[in-house]
């Protein structure tokens, strides 16, 4: 035993050298320099190019922009949405998936360690009855054909393989599981991102269906009582029949929009409710009630461009798939050279269990296996070829996303302040509208203004009213696509580092 250990300890220095020539190996391939520089100057500018001069800040932009809406509603919807959203769970899932693969590629670059023992029990034949004769053939009671009693073996021992990395196939290989689940990690971000705007719009969309529906109805009963002062006024022979078939138009009409409003109202209700993970009708009872838009920040802080690139995820995910493709193609061209796979095994025979640990019992095995595929008529280098094809894909599909995010993020900016500008002008457009309505019903009371005066009147009050509630929820539509465009809405600490492209990432 003394001698078997002493030989393994002088096998040791040996396989240790052979480890540190295999991670001293060359690595195939080309090596990941970054992204490439995509619009250099507009990514580098101060600010970006359409934001409008007034409602904005340059300023750190928090992470949970909802909050800023100050509407706990609001807030606890998008919170749900986060824990309970369906895509959001198939998002966590592939992540968690792409994780597990990486755990496989780190484990591929290790060596792999078997066991095994046995028991075995068998009986030689008896050779008289292979070769056709009979016991009673023999002469007197002797039986020379009779096999021999059982045999019994007992082995136990252990098989190690071990594939020397020695152009860094498996290295390129864990490099680009790597890159790939922090991609998928960035795509859970991603959908984070657009679930918290999604939910805020649809949120948006009822609160505005439902001040607008508020607004019609209010508006039908102001035109009830008008149509029945015109009625009395008819009665008494003051009015022509026109004015009361007038009036009953208006009425039925103001009632009509009603209709498509309460339709709507329901399907925000459902929207809201399946993108929380609830059944449709789960929210009628708690945001069934009209309630106010959200209030809208006096000011909206925005970053620069260059933090756009570093906390915007889909960009963060195209970068990683491009170190991803890089590593795909060092794996294939490994695949060029020989490898070199050390086998060894280490083990005690023994035909009684309780000498299976005498000295005597063991043995072992040590060998290395080379394997090269040098004539395969083409087809390493041809998947060479598509992995550098791949890579210039994924260049172009990263260059691509850069400037689509530098162009959402300009898009957003430039509908934000000119929608600010337009509700302004219908907060003033509202406000004379009002105060035309309140003189005109003291003319026609008075007799010094005719119906058709009124109405008209009344319906440029309605339609100014309708036109501001809406004009506000499209602002605010507008500051929720403003976030999203600066990819905010993922990170769950709005003071933590932002990570820069090419950099780990953490699981919000």
């Amino acid at each position: 035993m003394d001698k078997l250990i002493s030989r393994r300890m002088h096998v040791m220095p040996v396989l240790l050298a052979a480890m540190t020539a295999a991670m001293a190996g060359c690595t195939v391939g080309p090596n990941y320099r970054g992204a490439p520089d995509v619009a250099h100057d507009a990514v580098n500018a101060p600010g970006f190019v359409r934001a409008p001069s007034n409602g904005v800040t340059s300023a750190h932009a928090p992470s949970h922009w909802w909050e800023s809406l100050h509407d706990p509603q609001l807030n606890g919807l998008v919170d749900a949405a986060l824990k309970n959203n369906p895509d959001l769970h198939a998002a966590q899932a592939r992540l968690r998936e792409s994780r597990a693969q990486l755990q496989q590629r780190r484990a591929a670059q290790l060596p792999t360690l078997s066991g095994d023992a046995a028991a075995v029990r068998m009986r030689e034949p008896d050779l008289s009855v292979l070769n056709g004769q009979s016991d009673d053939s023999q002469s007197g009671n002797q039986k020379t054909g009779t096999g021999r009693g059982p045999l019994q073996l007992y082995t136990a021992g252990f098989d190690a393989s071990w594939e020397l990395d020695l152009f860094g196939g498996n290295r390129r290989a864990f490099e680009a599981a790597s890159a790939q689940a922090e991609a998928t990690d960035a795509d859970l971000a991603d959908t984070q991102v657009s679930l918290a705007a999604e939910v805020a719009q649809a949120y948006i969309d009822l609160r505005s269906q439902q001040q607008r529906f508020a607004l019609a109805n209010q508006s039908a009963q102001l035109e009830q009582k008008t149509l029945e002062l015109i009625q009395q006024r008819r009665a008494r022979g003051v009015v022509p029949e026109s004015d009361v078939e007038r009036q009953t138009t208006q009425v039925e009409h103001t009632r009509a929009t009603l209709i498509p409003l309460d339709e709507q109202i329901t399907e925000s209700l459902d929207q809201l409710a399946v993108l929380t993970g609830q059944a449709p009708g789960a929210l009628d009872q708690e945001l069934g009630t009209s309630a106010p838009l959200p209030t809208m920040p006096d000011s909206v802080p925005i970053d620069d461009p260059a933090t756009l690139l570093k906390q915007r995820p889909d960009i963060r995910a195209a970068e990683r798939r491009l170190a991803a493709s890089h590593a795909q193609i060092g794996q294939h061209e490994a695949d060029l050279f020989p490898k070199v796979t050390m086998l060894g095994f280490i083990g005690s025979n023994a035909a009684d269990p309780g000498h299976l640990l005498r000295k005597s019992a063991f043995t072992w095995l040590g060998a290395p296996y080379l394997q090269w595929d040098a004539f395969d008529f083409g087809r390493t280098r041809s998947q060479v070829r598509q992995a550098q094809a791949s890579r210039d894909e994924a260049q172009a599909r990263y260059t691509q996303t850069v400037l689509a995010a530098l162009q959402d993020a300009n898009n957003a900016l430039s509908r934000y302040g000119h929608q600010r500008e337009s509700v302004v002008r219908l907060e003033k457009i509202e406000a004379s509208a009002d105060h035309s309505a309140t003189l005109m019903h003291q003319r026609y009371s008075a007799g010094a203004s005719s119906l058709i005066d009124l109405l008209d009147t009344e319906r440029t009050q309605f339609s100014a009213q309708q036109d501001l509630v809406q004009g506000q929820a499209e602002l605010l539509k507008d500051f929720v696509s403003l976030q999203k465009s600066f990819g905010l809405g993922w990170r769950t600490d709005a003071a933590s580092p932002v990570p820069a492209p090419g950099g780990s990432s953490g699981v919000p």
